[in-house]
């Protein structure tokens, strides 16, 4: 099952590390709301772990864009197999969905090209193709300005061009392909990918694993791709992904600007690192044999990579270091409390009284919602939203979060812990958290009279996270009427 321990683990001491710096790692990356996990793996052992509940070491995360890193180990593995090249061109493979007269630039676009995220397009066209229905077909189509291999523009939809040509040469998807080349040699179970609408991995994002899950591939690409002795990944891919293979920019003081692999970026301090939106990080530090992983939910990404510099950095040495209990202590103290919680209020109110079992019915609104019920129980609320398209029913706890399904975010149903509180006499919070994703949504409820007004919104998004805002009218019970 998913959260099999696979590396051994070590007090930092032992592996030059203060555990006092790791102290302050932690403390600054809890700060940077919000951490879901951290693990510092130190000459192949881990020195610091923590999961701030409700995630935990067996829930699988959503990686967004570190899921690039393991798409170009599958890339790696076909090369080794004889099924491609990086410098074969992309029309030799995916040839069926180009345009009846590609253009010279989309006619000498590489692997390579893809791998390096030089694929001569002027901007990003991962969200125009993925509105469609064949997203190798849109990105095909798309005008490729720029002579390719000689300007770098960030492209998930073209790792996803990748996936779709392993696929191709393999006759499997990434998921299985990787299984007994990858997955299975370093114990990772139960990893899951989403799919585009043609059947293919998304490959540049949508794969889920655990925090460890990530870490093994950090350290295993630290080894030179060798794990228990034997070398899992092809000699030289982890020397040839992880290396300068172009360059983006020349800011010495930002880690984004300091060139890229073959889906890996290079970074500071002579890292290399996969990443991820909104926090998701696997950074490996070859001179000072390091990896540090975190998931989380944060917007602002570059800060929170800074404090691996600012903090742990300074706390490695280059032997083992005096024992240091009480520093020990209270690290692994910090990391067992790491917890989440919603906000906190009362169960119920006189307003949540009066509002039992009453119908809300919401002004025409872009969302679709139409009405809500909100009955008061005594560990948890039940709540009834009727949507243009679907009636919801959920269980809203109260003290304990009530874990259910909901589609709220994607098509297929995924894990939801939902809680609901009132933090004054007059105004509901309800909390939907995501537990394998960063995504929290929280929606305030703010009644005054017989009016309701509902805001709210995700706490990170690619776009706009705020919902707009509703209003509502409390109808009573004798004239109560559902719209629908």
């Amino acid at each position: 099952m998913p959260g099999r321990r696979r590396l051994p683990r070590s007090a930092p001491e032992e592996q030059g590390v203060d555990p006092r710096a790791l102290l302050r790692l932690v403390d600054a990356l809890v700060d940077w709301p919000e951490l879901h996990s951290v693990m510092v793996v130190r000459h192949g052992s881990v020195v610091a772990e923590g999961w701030a509940a409700p995630f935990a070491p067996d829930r699988l995360h959503e990686l967004f864009s570190l899921s690039k890193s393991f798409t170009s180990t599958a890339v790696g593995f076909a090369v080794a197999e004889g099924l491609l090249t990086v410098d074969d061109l992309v029309l030799d493979h995916v040839g069926d969905d180009a345009p009846a007269d590609p253009d010279p630039n989309l006619r000498r676009m590489r692997l390579r090209d893809l791998l390096t995220m030089t694929t001569g397009h002027a901007d990003d066209p991962t969200q125009r193709a993925f509105q469609t229905g064949n997203w190798v077909k849109a990105f095909l189509a798309e005008p490729v300005v720029h002579e390719p291999g000689t300007f770098f523009v960030y492209n998930t939809v073209g790792t996803h061009v990748l996936a779709a040509v392993v696929q191709k040469v393999t006759g499997e998807r990434l998921l299985d392909y990787l299984g007994p080349r990858l997955f299975e040699p370093l114990g990772m179970e139960g990893l899951a990918w989403q799919q585009s609408p043609t059947g293919v991995d998304v490959g540049g994002s949508g794969l889920s694993g655990t925090t460890e899950d990530v870490a093994v591939l950090g350290q295993l690409y630290l080894q030179d791709g060798v794990w228990d002795g034997r070398q899992v990944l092809p000699a030289g891919w982890a020397s040839q992904a992880t290396s300068l293979q172009v360059q983006n920019s020349s800011n010495p003081d930002v880690d984004w600007a300091q060139g890229y692999g073959y889906q890996f970026w290079r970074g500071r301090h002579g890292s290399y690192r996969g990443d991820g939106a909104f926090g998701q990080y696997c950074v490996v530090l070859p001179e000072q044999d390091v990896v540090v992983v975190t998931t989380s939910g944060v917007g602002e990404m570059h800060g929170q990579l800074a404090l691996v510099w600012e903090h742990l950095l300074p706390g490695l040495s280059d032997g083992p270091l005096p024992a240091d209990h009480e520093g020990r202590r209270q690290l692994t103290d910090r990391l067992a409390g790491l917890r989440i919680d919603p906000p906190h209020g009362s169960p119920t109110s006189p307003t949540g009284a009066r509002l039992d079992g009453r119908t809300l019915t919401f002004e025409p609104n872009t969302l679709g919602i139409r009405n809500a019920v909100l009955e008061v129980g005594d560990s948890h609320d039940r709540l009834t939203v009727d949507h243009e398209e679907e009636t919801v029913i959920v269980s809203v706890g109260h003290a304990e979060p009530v874990l259910t399904r909901s589609s709220l975010r994607r098509r297929d149903p995924e894990d939801v812990l939902v809680s609901g509180t009132w933090t004054t006499p007059d105004t509901y919070v309800l909390t939907v958290r995501f537990v394998e994703s960063p995504f929290v949504v929280t929606a305030t409820a703010t009644v005054a009279g017989e009016e309701v007004v509902v805001e709210g919104g995700f706490n990170v998004a690619f776009g706009p996270g705020r919902f707009p805002r509703l209003t509502a009218t409390v109808v009573d019970e004798t004239d109560e009427v559902w719209v629908g």
